[in-house]
């Protein structure tokens, strides 16, 4: 059924046993967050606080917590939204199949969003300060908006027609930012939303802003759709929530959502910039304190049933894989009529997404060389890291199709295998130095400053992956405790490098920045660390055993490293710059193209300018683990 409202969703959960109420007193800070990571974890249900500490609204979470419960709020439009999405690939399946997509006039008008004169989202009003005032972890710099809408319009051509709604992380909060009065928007002015920005600034207008919370979950998940070209958000809202999106116009600014649980109305502070965070983030870590955009609050308004929705965010997996999950299975087709010869493109959840991308090309010139090597498969890699978020990957592993047609590019361990036993480490090594990475990624040399690897892998196998590890190995001083990963991938503990010369704590009081912190750090650990590798690699000749081995790890736990593939991934990428951290033994450089004729060598060790891992409270975890005893009021749901 099109769900009307955020109540009407979670009804609905709770009368299919898909959600569970929990009705003991908790709070938002960090409790909730605690609770949520535990009962996701588990593959529990989607949960609804009703008794949040000070504050008068009830909170949910966990609501797109599995795929099959993402499947199931959308059950009615699901199918239909997918055949949008095919007609948008290729117009003439309509004439070829015209029963597979009788649905898809259905679809089409409910994508067309229209004013309403009144909605519930104008039932009442309240404070930023009465809003649930969610802290995920310990450090965070104040109380985050963690499922926000944030809606704008191109102030060149006003109108529903071309604005964007994304999710950009609101910070309500802390910091510097006046309470009630201002709050604080994370995004990069690469967005859309930077693009009304910087339209609005050239024209010397105002730019208004709202952040819609809640409302049919079709308009969480249209916030973060990577749409195809010409679709908007709130058409694609209507089609998968089943119903056209209502809009109330506002006097002097911009509509709001009308079946929104809450809507923060405000106008961007024409150059003003105040740091935001920290906040823990999906790489698992902290992203830390930079200026941000100002938003100056007007009203919020609130309708009389709200509920505020949140997520949690962490080292994956958490709610926002199966978010993930839900992205790729209604968009996955996209990828070749966008990117010509890809056949599919993953960005490695275990690793934070962004760090490590997995890519199947087509390598279309081999038939016409002696050897085969890549050479399509290049430009294909080019045009990946060309596309939208995929442009902040770091490492990109990308392998033919007519090698193995049936290799699964979401088998982490099997696409390694792929690889590294084809990939010659002499020429299949491309870097990009000097370029952007994600914001939130700190193994770089600045605030979005970071490198590239692009690996590519065509032919046949060339390479044997060992699959033990030698019971005499020895290792160059300061170097021990070898783990196999999986057959080609070492894992070995390097020396300890040396402590941050400054509080992290101070960065979360606001007494250092983000830009500070890597400052006072960069240099001593990239001198120190280097040395260290460079040395170790001049000490591992090419008769060495290690050399069995393609790819090598420096770690500070290999243990833990080796575990599990998702520990491997999170390590291995998370914690390395590519032109920095990249060693090999027997390396050469050959007309400015590097390569080794040895092991590959990763650094993956953290370094002193790497923002903190996340760990929790242990009073609140405590709390938390003492309410879900026998016979408490958490008891299984975990």
């Amino acid at each position: 059924m099109p769900y009307r409202s955020l109540r009407h969703c979670t009804d609905d959960l709770a009368k299919h046993g898909r959600l569970v109420r929990i009705d003991a007193e908790v709070d938002a800070n960090l409790e909730v967050a605690a609770i949520h990571r535990r009962v996701f974890a588990a593959g529990g249900p989607a949960l609804l606080f009703s008794r949040v500490r000070g504050c008068r609204f009830p909170m949910a979470s966990n609501l797109f917590g599995t795929l099959e419960r993402s499947r199931f709020m959308f059950r009615d439009a699901y199918e239909r939204v997918s055949r949008l999405i095919e007609l948008k690939i290729d117009p003439t399946q309509a004439l070829k199949s015209p029963l597979r997509y009788a649905s898809a006039p259905l679809a089409a008008l409910s994508m067309l969003p229209r004013y309403v004169g009144d909605g519930p989202i104008t039932a009442g009003t309240c404070r930023v300060s009465e809003l649930p005032q969610q802290v995920s972890w310990p450090r965070d710099g104040g109380a985050f908006v963690t499922l926000p809408q944030v809606y704008t319009e191109d102030p060149r051509a006003a109108g529903l027609g071309k604005s964007n709604l994304g999710m950009y992380r609101i910070q309500l909060s802390g910091g510097d930012y006046a309470q009630d009065e201002e709050i604080g928007l994370h995004y990069q002015l690469h967005r859309s939303i930077g693009v009304h920005q910087a339209a609005a600034m050239r024209a010397g207008k105002p730019f208004p802003v709202n952040v819609f919370v809640g409302g049919p979950p079709a308009m969480m998940l249209a916030a973060v759709m990577p749409l195809p070209e010409g679709m908007s958000e709130l058409g694609f809202a209507g089609a998968l929530g089943g119903r056209r999106v209502r809009m109330v116009r506002r006097a002097g600014g911009l509509p709001m959502h009308a079946d929104a649980d809450f809507a923060i109305c405000g106008t961007v502070v024409d150059g003003l910039m105040k740091p935001e965070g920290p906040f823990g983030d999906h790489l698992g870590y902290y992203s830390l304190r930079h200026p941000f955009p100002v938003l100056r609050v007007e009203r919020v308004y609130c309708r009389k049933d709200a509920i505020w929705p949140f997520t949690v965010v962490g080292r994956p997996p958490q709610e926002d894989t199966a978010f993930g999950q839900l992205i790729h299975d209604l968009t996955g087709p996209i990828i070749p009529s966008v990117l010509p010869g890809i056949h599919g493109v993953h960005a490695v959840d275990a690793a934070g997404v962004h760090p490590l991308l997995l890519a199947i090309g087509s390598e279309r010139y081999m038939p016409f060389m002696a050897e085969a090597r890549p050479q399509e498969l290049l430009t294909q890699a080019s045009a990946i890291l060309g596309q939208g978020q995929l442009s902040l990957a770091k490492f990109l592993l990308i392998a033919a199709h007519n090698d193995d047609p049936q290799l699964d590019i979401h088998d982490l361990r099997a696409f390694f295998a792929h690889v590294l036993s084809r990939a010659d480490w002499t020429r299949d090594l491309h870097f990009q130095t000097q370029t952007t990475i994600d914001t939130l990624d700190y193994s770089g040399d600045a605030l979005n400053a970071g490198s590239k690897l692009v690996i590519a892998a065509a032919g046949p196998p060339r390479f044997e992956l060992a699959s033990d590890v030698p019971h005499d190995l020895r290792l160059p001083d300061g170097f021990s405790d070898p783990h196999l990963v999986m057959p080609g991938v070492l894992a070995i503990r390097g020396p300890g490098l040396p402590k941050p010369s400054f509080d992290y704590d101070a960065v979360h009081r606001g007494a250092l920045s983000g830009q500070a912190m890597q400052a006072a750090a960069l240099g001593q650990a990239t001198s120190e660390a280097s040395r260290t590798m460079e040395r170790f690699c001049a000490r591992v000749p090419l008769e060495h055993p290690l050399n069995r081995f393609r790819l090598l790890l420096i770690v500070d736990d290999p243990a833990m490293t080796a575990a599990s593939l998702e520990n491997f991934a999170w390590v291995a990428f998370t914690r390395a710059n590519p032109a920095a951290d990249v060693y090999g033994v027997g390396a050469f450089t050959h007309q400015k193209h590097w390569g080794c004729r040895g092991v590959l060598v990763l650094d993956a060790r953290i370094k002193p300018h790497h923002a903190p891992v996340l760990e929790e409270d242990p009073a609140v975890t405590r709390r938390i683990e003492a309410l879900a005893v026998a016979g408490g009021p958490l008891a299984g749901l975990w």
